[in-house]
């Protein structure tokens, strides 16, 4: 047992001294021998560091070849492209997630310094040379294991954790099924005797729990964000399948109709949007639709808890004999930009740009482009049809009629009933909450605003069930230039200038953009407008669907993507509006 441990020993110390023998810094020499393996550390946001290796090695021919892994997210080996080595330069592409990266070799500290750019963020990546270490091996665990969280009011999340043991030793990573949050890397495992646990650096989060006799189970507690449910995991039988979403509207391909990927200029220098058309057969000119997402970081098909909603829409329109384009939000998926430092502003630019593209093209007829925006996107289509006096029409789907801040006080009080807490509870929540959007509102100065956000957050009762990395979460959301303009935009002054058709729809079970507040405010300012229809849709909420209590908490268990009431309401007018039947 002496000699296999002080062989294992020796293989050990090898491995790490071999990485440094492939850069050798002489006296007077300021570049390096790319060939190695290196390593880094990646902040990707307060709390949460990504280590990153790179391996480069060299054909006989000089040729040079690498490969690269994500060591916490538990991913090896993965392939990149467009490498590209000299003595004093690295970079490459990460083609599948739109990453890249380039750095200088810095003789002095014996680095490669450079900076890894994905979906319009930059983070620092000093890659050194070196390897990580294996993690432990943990025995018993391998395997899938399947559980869920009740999160009350009768929702629940379901979970899978899959743990295996390799070369990198025993790794593992959980899907969130209901949340389509698939391969969250776990950042540790650990077992003592039958004592087990797990961690997720991003979410944070943890599991806490004991194995039976039999291996089967795992009985503990989930903990985040300060707050902790029991959890069962139970091992998955031989041949069993891990749980799926149920989407039954979700278009399976060969579609009846063309499809192309596009890309186009945004509204800002700096951005390219990348996209989905989607066109009948036949030569056109066809009518077309623009589809302009909510909030959020959303990708092309705005997937919201499974919901591929806006590819469910556009399928939809497309077999109804229209032209759709959907696309990535700036900085998000395959587009360029800063989604970050984005206001609705920003989207507004870049959903002009978008219907300007659609213009330009010969299959497209010119005249008959209009707009479907969703949530924020409902915000964002009238002020582009009074921009562009072009647009055809505009479809305002549960789009807000008041302003941010009074969205978002009424919201609050609705979302969290909806959510089983008391009246007391609820008071406590919306008098903090009025107070916060109050210093959002008014003060300018980012700095500032947020001392004054964290003084009325410590002088507040402590809220039940918000913990202290909560708080500070919502404060850093709420203290951005998106909220400041949101808080204090009021849409009546646009939508009083509009002058193109409109049809503002919503559902009577909508929570986050009530009907009862914005339908009548969206229809006082629409007065004006004779081919105006405002319409409130009875039993569905703000994705459309039809819905129970209209919480958020349902969108995931609900298996219809959008209701037929609402793809019928709307299709039928588009198709009136458009010019399509002409």
């Amino acid at each position: 047992m002496l000699r296999a441990w002080l062989v294992n020993r020796v293989a050990t110390v090898l491995r790490f001294l071999a990485p440094l023998m492939g850069c050798l810094i002489l006296a007077g020499q300021a570049n390096c021998a790319p060939v190695g393996d290196w390593l880094g550390v990646m902040t990707v946001q307060p709390g949460t560091d990504l280590r990153i290796a790179v391996h480069i090695r060299q054909s006989p021919r000089g040729d040079y070849s690498a490969t690269w892994d994500s060591v916490d997210q538990g991913l090896f080996d993965a392939s990149m492209s467009g490498l590209a080595v000299t003595a004093d330069s690295l970079s490459f592409d990460v083609g599948n997630l739109h990453a890249h990266y380039a750095a200088r070799w810095d003789a002095s500290a014996g680095l490669w310094r450079g900076q890894w750019s994905q979906s319009g963020r930059t983070f620092a990546l000093n890659l050194a040379p070196g390897m990580a270490p294996p993690a432990p091996v943990i025995a018993g665990l391998d395997g899938d294991w399947d559980g869920a969280l009740a999160l009350g009011a009768g929702v629940k999340l379901r979970l899978a954790v899959h743990i295996k043991t390799g070369p990198h030793g025993t790794l593992g990573h959980l899907d969130s099924v209901d949340q389509q949050a698939m391969g969250l890397p776990l950042s540790s495992i650990h077992r003592d005797g039958d004592r087990i646990g797990f961690e997720l650096a991003a979410p944070k989060a943890a599991f806490e729990g004991m194995i039976d006799a039999k291996a089967q189970t795992l009985t503990g507690q989930w903990s985040q964000s300060g707050s902790s449910l029991p959890l069962m995991l139970t091992r998955r039988a031989p041949g069993q399948v891990e749980a799926t979403l149920v989407r039954p509207q979700t278009p399976v391909k060969p579609y009846p109709y063309r499809e192309e990927d596009v890309v186009f200029d945004g509204g800002a220098p700096n951005v390219r949007l990348a996209g989905t058309l989607t066109e009948p057969k036949g030569d056109g000119p066809f009518p077309a639709v623009v589809l302009v997402s909510g909030s959020g970081p959303n990708a092309r098909n705005e997937a919201i808890f499974g919901h591929q909603i806006f590819l469910v829409l556009a399928d939809h329109l497309t077999r109804q004999g229209n032209a759709v384009l959907r696309y990535d939000k700036r900085g998000v998926g395959a587009s360029t930009g800063h989604y970050a430092k984005a206001t609705t502003l920003d989207f507004v630019a870049d959903a002009q740009a978008a219907a300007a593209y659609l213009r330009a093209r010969k299959d497209i007829d010119p005249r008959r482009v209009g707009l479907v925006g969703h949530s924020e996107g409902g915000l964002i289509v009238p002020m582009v049809a009074v921009r562009d006096p072009s647009t055809a029409f505009i479809v305002m789907m549960a789009g807000p009629g008041v302003n941010g801040a009074d969205i978002l006080t009424l919201q609050g009080r609705l979302l969290t009933k909806a959510a089983g807490m008391s009246d007391a509870q609820v008071d406590a929540q919306s008098a903090l909450r009025a107070q916060m959007i109050a210093i959002v509102r008014d003060e300018k100065d980012p700095a500032v605003a947020e001392a004054k956000l964290r003084a009325v957050a410590a002088a507040a009762p402590k809220l039940e069930g918000v913990s202290p990395a909560a708080m500070d979460a919502q404060i850093r959301a709420l203290n951005t230039d998106w909220f400041r303009f949101f808080f204090n935009y009021d849409p009546a002054p646009v939508l009083r200038q509009v002058r193109c058709p409109v049809l503002a729809i919503s559902g009577s079970k909508d929570l986050q953009v009530p009907p009862d507040q914005n339908l009548p405010a969206i229809r006082a300012a629409l007065a004006h407008d004779p081919d105006a229809d405002i319409e409130e849709l009875p039993g569905l909420n703000h994705l459309f669907q039809t819905a129970k209590t209209g919480g958020i908490g349902e969108y995931g268990q609900i298996e219809e993507t959008i209701a037929p009431l609402a793809l019928d309401t709307f299709t039928l007018w588009i198709l009136k509006h458009d010019g399509a039947r002409n």
